[in-house]
């Protein structure tokens, strides 16, 4: 059974196989509009805040 997943750029349906050079995405265009968002910072990945941290005993850390 071969695996169908959705191209994260237009949603059009990609299956997942050697065959689908570019997948997840479905052309090329589509994964360099995808690599383009992340040049702008269209995308973030969150991260946790360095107030937030804490000890080994449950403690915030010092800033």
């Amino acid at each position: 059974m071969v695996a169908i997943v959705d191209c994260p750029t237009c949603g059009k349906k990609v299956e997942w196989t050697e065959a689908s050079t570019f997948r997840p995405f479905c052309s090329l265009r589509c994964k360099q509009i995808d690599l383009g968002a992340w040049a702008e910072e269209k995308y973030v990945i969150p991260a946790a805040n360095p107030a937030d941290a804490l000890d080994d005993d449950g403690n915030p850390l010092p800033q």
